[in-house]
Protein backbone atom coordinates (compact mmCIF):
# COMPACT_ATOMS: atom_id res chain seq x y z
CA UNK A 1 0.00 0.00 0.00
CA UNK A 2 1.13 3.56 -0.67
CA UNK A 3 1.43 6.03 2.17
CA UNK A 4 1.95 9.79 2.41
CA UNK A 5 5.73 9.41 2.58
CA UNK A 6 6.34 6.87 -0.17
CA UNK A 7 4.79 8.40 -3.25
CA UNK A 8 4.32 6.31 -6.40
CA UNK A 9 6.88 5.80 -9.15
CA UNK A 10 6.03 7.83 -12.24
CA UNK A 11 3.02 9.64 -10.75
CA UNK A 12 4.03 13.09 -11.97
CA UNK A 13 2.14 15.95 -10.34
CA UNK A 14 0.76 13.77 -7.57
CA UNK A 15 1.26 16.60 -5.06
CA UNK A 16 -1.08 18.87 -7.05
CA UNK A 17 -3.93 16.34 -6.98
CA UNK A 18 -3.36 15.45 -3.32
CA UNK A 19 -3.32 19.13 -2.28
CA UNK A 20 -6.66 19.70 -4.03
CA UNK A 21 -8.26 16.66 -2.39
CA UNK A 22 -6.84 17.61 1.02
CA UNK A 23 -8.43 21.06 0.64
CA UNK A 24 -11.76 19.44 -0.31
CA UNK A 25 -11.75 17.45 2.91
CA UNK A 26 -12.33 20.70 4.80
CA UNK A 27 -15.91 21.03 3.51
CA UNK A 28 -18.66 21.22 6.12
CA UNK A 29 -20.54 18.13 4.91
CA UNK A 30 -20.23 15.06 2.69
CA UNK A 31 -22.06 16.70 -0.21
CA UNK A 32 -19.64 19.61 -0.18
CA UNK A 33 -16.64 17.30 0.11
CA UNK A 34 -17.56 15.12 -2.87
CA UNK A 35 -18.49 18.17 -4.99
CA UNK A 36 -15.06 19.67 -4.34
CA UNK A 37 -13.31 16.38 -5.09
CA UNK A 38 -15.27 16.06 -8.35
CA UNK A 39 -13.98 19.51 -9.30
CA UNK A 40 -10.44 18.53 -8.30
CA UNK A 41 -10.58 15.37 -10.44
CA UNK A 42 -11.91 17.23 -13.49
CA UNK A 43 -9.10 19.78 -13.15
CA UNK A 44 -6.48 17.04 -12.66
CA UNK A 45 -7.60 15.16 -15.77
CA UNK A 46 -7.26 18.37 -17.82
CA UNK A 47 -3.90 19.32 -16.26
CA UNK A 48 -0.95 18.25 -18.47
CA UNK A 49 1.33 18.52 -15.41
CA UNK A 50 -0.44 15.52 -13.79
CA UNK A 51 0.53 12.22 -15.40
CA UNK A 52 -0.55 8.84 -14.09
CA UNK A 53 2.08 6.09 -13.66
CA UNK A 54 2.78 4.06 -16.79
CA UNK A 55 1.49 0.84 -15.18
CA UNK A 56 -2.01 2.34 -15.14
CA UNK A 57 -2.02 2.04 -18.93
CA UNK A 58 -1.44 -1.73 -18.71
CA UNK A 59 -4.66 -3.79 -18.54
CA UNK A 60 -4.89 -7.20 -16.89
CA UNK A 61 -6.41 -9.89 -19.08
CA UNK A 62 -8.89 -11.54 -16.71
CA UNK A 63 -10.13 -8.60 -14.62
CA UNK A 64 -10.14 -4.83 -14.43
CA UNK A 65 -7.07 -3.61 -12.54
CA UNK A 66 -7.17 -1.73 -9.22
CA UNK A 67 -3.93 0.07 -8.28
CA UNK A 68 -3.66 2.20 -5.16
CA UNK A 69 -1.85 5.41 -6.03
CA UNK A 70 -2.06 7.14 -2.67
CA UNK A 71 -3.40 6.76 0.84
CA UNK A 72 -3.72 9.80 3.10
CA UNK A 73 -2.43 9.29 6.61
CA UNK A 74 -4.00 12.60 7.64
CA UNK A 75 -7.50 12.30 6.16
CA UNK A 76 -7.81 8.54 5.59
CA UNK A 77 -8.92 8.66 1.96
CA UNK A 78 -7.52 6.39 -0.74
CA UNK A 79 -6.89 7.10 -4.44
CA UNK A 80 -7.29 4.10 -6.73
CA UNK A 81 -6.63 4.00 -10.47
CA UNK A 82 -8.68 1.43 -12.36
CA UNK A 83 -7.70 0.09 -15.75
CA UNK A 84 -10.51 -1.37 -17.83
CA UNK A 85 -9.67 -3.60 -20.78
CA UNK A 86 -12.19 -3.68 -23.64
CA UNK A 87 -15.55 -4.83 -22.31
CA UNK A 88 -14.33 -5.33 -18.74
CA UNK A 89 -16.63 -4.36 -15.89
CA UNK A 90 -17.80 -4.97 -12.36
CA UNK A 91 -20.65 -7.08 -11.04
CA UNK A 92 -23.48 -5.25 -9.31
CA UNK A 93 -21.96 -4.12 -6.00
CA UNK A 94 -21.99 -1.58 -3.18
CA UNK A 95 -19.19 0.46 -1.60
CA UNK A 96 -19.49 -0.89 1.94
CA UNK A 97 -21.07 2.36 3.11
CA UNK A 98 -18.24 4.59 1.83
CA UNK A 99 -18.64 7.66 -0.33
CA UNK A 100 -16.61 7.70 -3.53
CA UNK A 101 -15.80 10.13 -6.33
CA UNK A 102 -14.95 8.72 -9.76
CA UNK A 103 -13.33 10.52 -12.68
CA UNK A 104 -12.78 9.17 -16.20
CA UNK A 105 -9.15 9.74 -17.21
CA UNK A 106 -9.24 7.96 -20.56
CA UNK A 107 -11.87 6.30 -22.72
CA UNK A 108 -15.48 5.93 -21.61
CA UNK A 109 -17.31 4.08 -18.84
CA UNK A 110 -20.94 3.01 -18.68
CA UNK A 111 -22.35 3.54 -15.19
CA UNK A 112 -25.64 1.84 -14.27
CA UNK A 113 -27.00 2.80 -10.85
CA UNK A 114 -29.49 0.62 -8.98
CA UNK A 115 -32.09 1.47 -6.36
CA UNK A 116 -32.71 -0.79 -3.37
CA UNK A 117 -36.44 -1.59 -3.45
CA UNK A 118 -36.67 -4.30 -0.78
CA UNK A 119 -34.25 -5.83 1.71
CA UNK A 120 -34.65 -9.31 3.19
CA UNK A 121 -31.20 -9.72 4.72
CA UNK A 122 -29.45 -12.28 2.52
CA UNK A 123 -31.40 -11.22 -0.55
CA UNK A 124 -32.46 -7.84 -1.88
CA UNK A 125 -34.58 -6.49 -4.71
CA UNK A 126 -32.68 -3.93 -6.77
CA UNK A 127 -34.04 -1.91 -9.66
CA UNK A 128 -31.75 -0.67 -12.46
CA UNK A 129 -31.94 3.05 -13.19
CA UNK A 130 -31.05 4.78 -16.46
CA UNK A 131 -27.36 4.40 -17.25
CA UNK A 132 -24.90 7.20 -17.81
CA UNK A 133 -21.85 7.30 -20.07
CA UNK A 134 -18.83 8.96 -18.50
CA UNK A 135 -16.19 10.20 -20.95
CA UNK A 136 -12.75 11.71 -20.43
CA UNK A 137 -12.92 14.62 -18.01
CA UNK A 138 -16.26 13.66 -16.46
CA UNK A 139 -16.66 12.93 -12.76
CA UNK A 140 -19.45 11.70 -10.51
CA UNK A 141 -20.01 10.45 -7.00
CA UNK A 142 -21.74 7.84 -4.90
CA UNK A 143 -22.99 8.75 -1.44
CA UNK A 144 -24.62 5.99 0.62
CA UNK A 145 -27.34 4.83 0.70
CA UNK A 146 -27.22 5.45 -3.08
CA UNK A 147 -24.19 3.21 -3.64
CA UNK A 148 -25.42 0.24 -5.72
CA UNK A 149 -24.08 0.19 -9.27
CA UNK A 150 -22.32 -1.51 -12.16
CA UNK A 151 -19.33 0.00 -14.00
CA UNK A 152 -18.20 -1.19 -17.42
CA UNK A 153 -15.83 -0.09 -20.15
CA UNK A 154 -18.17 1.28 -22.80
CA UNK A 155 -15.85 0.14 -25.60
CA UNK A 156 -15.20 -3.36 -26.92
CA UNK A 157 -11.91 -2.24 -28.48
CA UNK A 158 -10.38 0.62 -26.45
CA UNK A 159 -8.81 0.88 -23.00
CA UNK A 160 -10.49 2.98 -20.29
CA UNK A 161 -8.87 4.43 -17.17
CA UNK A 162 -10.62 5.95 -14.16
CA UNK A 163 -9.44 7.44 -10.88
CA UNK A 164 -11.48 6.88 -7.72
CA UNK A 165 -11.22 8.68 -4.40
CA UNK A 166 -12.69 6.61 -1.56
CA UNK A 167 -13.59 7.96 1.88
CA UNK A 168 -11.16 5.36 3.24
CA UNK A 169 -9.58 2.24 1.72
CA UNK A 170 -12.33 -0.06 0.48
CA UNK A 171 -11.22 -3.48 1.69
CA UNK A 172 -14.44 -5.36 1.01
CA UNK A 173 -17.84 -4.86 -0.57
CA UNK A 174 -21.06 -6.73 -1.21
CA UNK A 175 -21.65 -8.23 -4.65
CA UNK A 176 -25.23 -8.94 -5.67
CA UNK A 177 -25.70 -12.21 -7.57
CA UNK A 178 -28.99 -12.72 -9.48
CA UNK A 179 -31.38 -15.16 -7.82
CA UNK A 180 -32.48 -17.83 -10.28
CA UNK A 181 -36.08 -17.42 -11.36
CA UNK A 182 -36.66 -14.20 -9.38
CA UNK A 183 -36.51 -11.05 -11.47
CA UNK A 184 -34.73 -8.13 -9.78
CA UNK A 185 -33.79 -10.24 -6.73
CA UNK A 186 -30.15 -10.70 -5.81
CA UNK A 187 -28.25 -12.70 -3.21
CA UNK A 188 -25.59 -10.86 -1.22
CA UNK A 189 -22.02 -12.17 -1.31
CA UNK A 190 -19.21 -10.52 0.64
CA UNK A 191 -16.03 -9.94 -1.39
CA UNK A 192 -12.55 -8.93 -0.29
CA UNK A 193 -11.15 -6.14 -2.46
CA UNK A 194 -7.65 -6.64 -3.82
CA UNK A 195 -5.20 -4.21 -5.39
CA UNK A 196 -2.89 -5.12 -8.24
CA UNK A 197 0.84 -4.53 -8.09
CA UNK A 198 2.42 -1.87 -10.33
Amino acid sequence: MISDANGYPGFTGRERLVAAIDAAMGAADVGGTVARIEHALREAIADPAIVLPSCVHEPITDHYARRELYRSARHGYSIIAMTWGPGQGTPLHDHDGLWCVEGVWQGALRITPYRLREDRGDIARLQPLPGVDGTRGSAGNLIPPDEFHVLRNASDTELAISVHVYQRPMEHCTVFVPEAGQADWYRRESRQMQTDTP
